[in-house]
């Protein structure tokens, strides 16, 4: 606890570096991050955190110093370069993105290392540490890393802030787009150079091997929790924001554990989250309201066999044994009994002496679903054309999801019709 409120009292000024040049970089790099994510282009940012490294290694050559402003702008030149060459192999040649990614990814990184070799081996002293830039080493950012971070922050975040609407309609519709008039090369340009700058200021804090995950990650998590982009790409920020945040901490209470991937792990942990426990499109989620359509079918399904044994004899209300029911149509028994339970306690059945009846509540809503039945067998025989005997089955499907507002239209279209296509009453 005491290394807690050490850390966050921001007493010390590598404390400060470190941490708000994490968070810079992470929160910069998941709002381009977004729209890469958005493009489908995921890939693209492990080919430019590969390519990066011969440019640092080359600007280290030429000015003899780690200055992170001259290494950025070697690292931008061959990121982009790298991209340059990708969008050359696919368009004139037979070779898929993925492919070539992979083809220029190595080739790249392969340079890379025969040039730090290189340069390890040169007798320059000022090449020490140069080769945290394979893993990230965020706990050796200073002063002037943080100002070069967030100068380039400031710089990423605007100029998303800026041409907001057109990243998002390229990253969904380039065809639309561009019959609105919106230059879609200038765009993809622009959002192809903001993920060479983005990778190129996070590699010191992440790596070039960790850095794609830096880039992905966070927009991948903040698309479970949301539909809307503008809320995405907030929610991807402050994700990556704090992963930022927890790995400067975990590298603060225990120095041998190192920043940068443990910001990936966090992000990564936090994904995983999402992935799971998020509301509507997390598998948990999913799972549950899967589970909830298939006892409403269940019991719309056996609310409109005990409807049909009303009309069979008249009375809609009378009691039917389990064999009745099954009679009329097949149910698993034990999942019989547990719906049959279910509709007593939700108030649409009684029971008395093993036999099962309607009450008036649970009359209108078996009701309500055999006429959405026969509703929609009579639209698709009428308008659609389809033999009477082939549209049971699709009916059998289509009247759990009818909404009030398709069965009014349904009604309006069909003049409120009393029969459906086998003669049957259609109940109101």
């Amino acid at each position: 606890m005491e290394t807690f409120f050490e850390f966050f009292s921001f007493s010390d000024a590598s404390i400060i570096s470190v941490t708000v040049g994490a968070i810079l970089l992470t929160a910069s790099s998941a709002v381009v991050g977004t729209f890469t994510f958005l493009k489908k282009k995921a890939l693209v940012g492990d080919a430019v955190a590969h390519s990066v490294l011969p440019g640092i290694c080359m600007a280290f050559i030429i000015s003899g110093n780690k200055n992170p402003l001259v290494l950025i702008i070697g690292a931008f030149i061959t990121g982009w370069l790298s991209l340059v060459i990708i969008d050359g192999i696919t368009k004139k040649s037979k070779i898929k993105e993925d492919s070539a990614i992979a083809l220029i990814l190595s080739v790249f990184f392969g340079i890379g290392i025969l040039m730090l070799t290189y340069i390890q081996h040169n007798g320059n002293a000022a090449q020490t540490g140069l080769d945290s830039f394979l893993f990230g080493k965020a706990a050796a950012l200073v002063g002037n890393d943080v100002i070069t971070f967030g100068v380039v922050a400031v710089i990423l975040m605007l100029t998303v802030t800026l041409f907001f609407k057109e990243l998002k309609l390229i990253s969904f519709d380039s065809n639309f787009a561009k019959a609105l008039g919106i230059p879609v090369k200038g765009i993809d340009l622009l959002l192809t150079t903001l993920t060479v700058l983005a990778v190129v200021t996070g590699i010191q804090a992440v790596g070039v091997i960790l850095m794609a995950a830096m880039l992905i990650t966070p927009a991948a998590a903040a698309r479970f929790w949301t539909d809307d982009v503008k809320r995405m790409t907030i929610l991807a920020a402050f994700l990556g924001a704090i992963a930022g945040l927890i790995g400067a901490y975990v590298s603060y209470a225990a120095p041998a554990m190192p920043t940068g991937p443990w910001i990936v792990l966090i992000i990564s942990v936090i994904a995983l989250i999402s992935f799971f426990f998020a509301p509507k499109k997390g598998v948990v989620s999913r799972l549950y309201e899967q589970r909830k359509m298939q006892h409403s079918m269940m019991d719309e399904n056996l609310l409109k066999s005990l409807y049909h044994l009303g009309e069979t004899d008249n009375d809609l209300f009378k009691g039917r044994s389990l064999n009745e029911i099954l009679s009329k149509r097949y149910f698993p028994k034990k999942k019989l009994k547990e719906t049959l339970t279910r509709l007593k306690r939700q108030g649409f059945l009684n029971s008395d002496n093993a036999s099962w009846s309607f009450t008036e509540i649970g009359k209108q809503k078996g009701q309500r679903v055999v006429k959405l039945h026969r509703l929609w067998e009579l639209y698709l025989s009428k308008y659609m054309h389809i033999a009477s005997d082939h549209v049971h089955d699709d009916a059998e499907t289509i009247e759990h999801i009818i909404s009030p507002e398709v069965e009014a239209e349904l009604e309006r279209l069909l003049e409120y019709p009393e029969q459906d296509p086998h003669d049957e009453k259609i109940p109101y």
